[in-house]
């Protein structure tokens, strides 16, 4: 949503809904994904229609999938609540904010401080500080998250992930932000779901996403110290298919047109599809001792000839 959607206003324009609208009204599919919880979206959900075209929200980065027609959960993982109390003791030690979100509220586990105000003010969700959180969050949670300044985030981002980083998942989504979702939970892993759920092809996604990002040049410069800029194609290497590979492959291919049908036939048994040279003795209708010397024969005939 946040810097793809909507703008710097968090307003969807209108030449944007109109063109989603559209797209819908040829009967492809919306979905909105995001790092918000579900009420912190409603606004765009209504907005763009989705009850009425039939979408998706995918909300707390994966964590919860939802039917904008239904308002069902198709698909939602929550955090293991064991955890919640070693994350208020460690937010209470470092003087960092803690917070969730319950319905359509965020819950605070300490005074709010501007960074858990504007999580609140972005979803547009009203704040509510509670006492003892630990023992509040008797409810399934979906998302924790934890501010601090970026400095102190980053070193606070590290201690959590080596106490927590076998339960959670743990990530700065924002400088000052530091994320505690579900283990395995991601957008891409949600997609996948989605596609499982609505039988669209997980490729036709894979497009989708692609079609979003704009284009960049390959002589488009990423560093400079004064000298010859560094550009984005001095930084783009394939290891698998370099001049050495297909050069490889080329000449492989011409040292097999010098073997006869039966030892090209051996060699595919053995090699390609892994059979031990007896299976190949039978299939073949030779000896194990044939196929043994056969295939040392056109082995020997392909390294001359490359």
């Amino acid at each position: 949503i946040d810097g793809t959607l909507t703008n710097s206003r968090k307003d969807i324009t209108l030449a944007t809904k109109t063109a989603i609208q559209a797209i819908m009204e040829k009967g492809h599919l919306c979905v909105l994904a995001s790092g918000r919880p579900a009420p912190g979206m409603r606004r765009y959900e209504r907005e763009l229609e989705l009850e009425k075209y039939g979408g998706y929200l995918l909300s707390q980065n994966g964590a919860r999938i939802l039917s904008s027609r239904t308002g069902e959960p198709i698909y939602q993982k929550a955090l293991p609540l064991e955890i919640v109390p070693g994350l208020y003791e460690f937010a209470l030690e470092n003087g960092c904010g803690l917070a969730t979100h319950k319905g359509d509220m965020v819950i605070s586990a300490f005074a709010p401080d501007r960074y858990v105000s504007l999580e609140a003010r972005i979803n547009g969700m009203p704040m509510r500080q509670v006492e003892r959180f630990p023992d509040f969050v008797d409810f399934d949670i979906y998302k924790c998250f934890m501010t601090a300044d970026d400095r102190k985030a980053a070193v606070l981002e590290r201690k959590l992930q080596k106490l927590y980083g076998e339960q959670a998942a743990i990530y700065r989504s924002e400088p000052f932000f530091i994320e505690i979702v579900p283990k395995g939970v991601d957008k891409g892993d949600s997609l996948r779901r989605l596609t499982e759920h609505t039988g669209i092809p997980r490729e036709d996604v894979v497009f989708a996403m692609d079609a979003i990002v704009d284009p960049v040049s390959l002589y488009e410069p990423v560093y400079s110290d004064g000298g010859d800029a560094l550009c984005v194609m001095d930084q783009v290497r394939d290891t698998q298919n370099t001049d050495e590979s297909w050069t490889d492959r080329i000449a492989l291919k011409d040292a097999l047109k010098r073997l006869d049908d039966r030892e090209r036939r051996i060699l595919s048994l053995r090699f390609y599809e892994g059979k031990t040279q007896m299976e190949v003795s039978a299939e073949v209708g030779i000896s194990k001792a044939q196929v043994s010397r056969l295939e040392k024969g056109a082995i020997n005939t392909i390294k001359k000839n490359i």
